[in-house]
């Protein structure tokens, strides 16, 4: 259950990463709405990896954490804000989820 828990947590972590690139892009009011947006999807993910570090280990609850942010906003930023997707950054990419997965496979 804390690995669904630590998923979720990540995948708030590529939305608050979203609304900070949203953020930039905006203007007057709206801005400030993306920024409490930013702060709201960070405490979510925030108290999300609380829980699953709770029994997870810590060095790879917190890495797999980052790589599904890392992996998400990469991704978020070449869908809609059309950054390039160069086979270089593709492939840093995969080996980067290549090796999340790892770190659940020898992990108890």
């Amino acid at each position: 259950m804390n690995w669904i828990i630590l998923v979720i947590a990540g995948l708030f972590e590529v939305a608050f990463a979203f609304c900070l690139g949203k953020a930039k892009e905006a203007t007057g009011n709206e801005m400030y709405f993306w920024y409490l947006g930013f702060l709201i999807t960070c405490g979510i993910s925030m108290v999300l990896l609380i829980k699953a570090t709770q029994t997870l280990p810590i060095g790879t609850a917190y890495a797999v954490w980052t790589g599904i942010g890392a992996v998400g906003t990469v991704l978020v930023g070449i869908i809609v804000f059309k950054e390039p997707a160069t086979f270089l950054r593709l492939f840093f990419i995969t080996t980067l989820v290549i090796s999340i997965v790892g770190l659940k496979v020898v992990s108890q």
